[in-house]
């Protein structure tokens, strides 16, 4: 079986290469299965391609089954990719995996698709649709819908969570990376990568127990959290490292310091190391304390970002209990940040239920006045999708777009004014990352 799992071409919303990094991770957990013969990786959301250049890769490809990833801003385009498929290449069978279907799979089935994941891990669902199509069972395969001629199965089976040790970390040589270098370029997008440093993307963990209700990862990753050991993240690092040019690693893990004996005992083995790795992540306020940002600092930590959201008390009840107490948190994170030469990299929530304009005013200034980096995105509530909304009122749920009847009108005005507006808080931290010189950007 020849398979191609690849990214549709549309223009994305923002920007951050360890939401791509599924492409990569189902094509090479695939490649491990028995009826894989040729897996193909496409990230044509940022390979700026033509129509053209699609039809000659769907024809000269003569691919058995194509896995279309799908995310909230990647559908605008997906119904013509799918007619593209079924005119050069008939006899493809179309699957899709990815944020959105497992938000609202039932949207989907308005498309001409064989197969849909629902739920589980990604390449799980993939997989399992592979063995089902090679098996010719008549069992629903878990995590997925299928359709037979023009009937959808209506039976619902979970899908399946993958260990970390099941998992297949991505081939490294197949992603481009000078094309996220360029998406990077600009730092007033605020997105997660540095601007002029290539960054290894390392997926780290899934899962997380905190349950955010702006955040998606607990439905889409489980409640539990599951990691690599320190050994096996290390390796991949130095070989990548050794195999391509990188200035940086990128943690993609919904909460870095989660497990602290785990930090401590890889911020050990870093230090240890010849090498210099420079390296950031994402966690929250409630998991950290001086000694382990000390720690982290010297085994080359200079980026923490971290989910402020707001400081507004009024829009509180939109937090998990964890984060209430953010400003007082915050200060001392911030201070200790600073003491340590990390950057503090916060994000902000615009427009959360209950903050005021002057709220989220008063958040950014004191962030600014704490000398730390403010990200700033939409509020979005995905929990108000829903499966009979139409692609350009799903495709609404960007993180950029305020959907309809959230918030006032005119605080919408405001509110977009701070998120698009003059950038503030640029990133200084460039020149704390030594520049490999075999890269040009």
């Amino acid at each position: 079986m020849k398979i191609l799992s690849v990214w549709p071409p549309h223009v994305p919303s923002y920007f951050n290469a360890g939401h791509h990094l599924p492409i990569f991770q189902v094509g090479a957990y695939l490649r491990n299965l028995p009826f894989v013969e040729e897996v193909n990786c496409l990230d044509a959301g940022v390979l700026n391609l033509t129509w053209k250049d699609i039809s000659d890769y769907l024809v000269q490809g003569e691919y058995d089954l194509i896995a279309i990833m799908n995310d909230f801003d990647a559908i605008d385009d997906l119904k013509r990719f799918i007619k593209y498929i079924r005119t050069l290449s008939p006899k493809t069978k179309i699957i899709t995996f990815g944020r959105l279907s497992k938000q609202v799979p039932n949207f989907f089935k308005k498309f001409d698709l064989d197969a849909i994941v629902h739920s589980g891990d990604n390449e799980a669902g993939v997989a399992a649709y592979i063995q089902y199509l090679n098996s010719n069972s008549e069992n629903n395969p878990p995590g997925v819908y299928v359709r037979n001629e023009e009937q959808w199965t209506e039976e619902y089976i979970p899908g399946t969570f993958l260990e970390a040790d099941e998992w297949a970390l991505p081939n490294i040589q197949e992603i481009p990376y000078e094309h996220y270098d360029f998406m990077y370029r600009r730092d007033q997008n605020k997105f997660c990568g540095i601007p002029e440093r290539r960054e290894l993307v390392v997926p780290l963990a899934r899962g997380c127990p905190i349950g955010c209700e702006f955040c998606d990862v607990s439905k889409l990753q489980g409640l539990r959290e599951r990691r690599l050991p320190v050994q096996q993240v290390l390796s991949y690092i130095e070989d990548s490292f050794e195999k391509l040019p990188f200035d940086y690693v990128t943690f993609y893990a919904p909460t870095f310091t989660l497990k602290r004996r785990w930090v401590l005992e890889f911020c050990s083995e870093l230090i240890k190391r010849e090498r210099n790795y420079p390296w950031k992540c994402v966690t929250t306020t409630y998991h950290l304390d001086e000694q382990l940002i000390e720690l982290m600092a010297r085994s080359g930590c200079f980026r923490i970002s971290i989910g402020i959201e707001t400081l507004d008390p009024a829009a509180g009840d939109s937090l998990p209990r964890i984060k209430r107490e953010a400003e007082e948190k915050f200060e001392s994170v911030a201070n200790w940040c600073l003491k340590h030469g990390i950057e503090l990299n916060c994000f902000v929530i615009l427009g959360l239920p209950g903050e005021s304009v002057e709220g989220a005013r008063y958040t950014i200034q004191r962030i600014i006045d704490k000398k730390a980096r403010v990200r700033p995105t939409i509020y979005t509530p995905y929990n108000l999708m829903d499966e009979e909304m139409d692609e350009d009122m799903i495709s609404s749920f960007n993180r950029q777009l305020f959907v309809d009847g959230i918030v006032d009108e005119n605080d919408a005005i405001e509110f977009y004014q701070m998120f698009f507006g003059k950038g503030y808080s640029p990133t200084q931290i460039m020149k704390k990352i030594p520049k490999n010189e075999q890269i040009s950007l």
